[in-house]
């Protein structure tokens, strides 16, 4: 599924949107370059999900917990290169009964599971200006079920 988003205000809504088909148990990976909008698409989720505070990157801290109805994992490895996690403890957060929203999964070079949303944050032409390109895959039937659900409701844009 590809989404042009022209604005943070539309990412955000892309977030509320997402956060409408996720529940409890849930993993979700977020991929782009610095500044393509991870941490806002993590906003609107968060806020989607009942969370009314603050949402920032845990670039520094690696993981900021927001409470919410479900408790919300936000996760940020930009920071990590080929760390092992398990030293982290990340299965207790996604085992867990909260949301893991990951941003950077890539430095966990496959540690993480497989089944999960991954979202690709794309800039049209190397331009932060301009529109990006959201596209949104699954992996697993539970979250192909997601993805269908999702796709009944965002408008893409195109």
């Amino acid at each position: 599924m590809h989404i042009s988003v022209k604005s943070d205000d539309e990412m955000r809504k892309l977030g509320y949107d997402l956060a409408r088909v996720l529940e409890k148990g849930d993993i979700v990976y977020l991929r782009g370059v610095l500044g393509a909008g991870k941490t806002t698409l993590v906003r609107g989720i968060s806020h989607g999900l009942g969370y009314s505070g603050r949402v920032n990157s845990p670039t520094f801290t690696l993981l900021n917990i927001y409470p919410a109805p479900i408790e919300i994992y936000h996760f940020d490895l930009y920071r990590l290169e080929n760390c092992d996690l398990h030293d982290l403890g990340w299965e207790e957060y996604l085992e867990g009964d909260g949301i893991s929203l990951i941003e950077w999964p890539e430095a966990g070079q496959g540690q993480f599971p497989r089944e999960a949303m991954f979202i690709d944050i794309k800039l049209c032409d190397d331009d932060y200006e301009r529109e990006r390109v959201v596209e949104i895959c699954a992996q697993g039937e539970k979250y192909q079920h997601k993805l269908e659900e999702l796709k009944a409701f965002v408008d893409t844009g195109y």
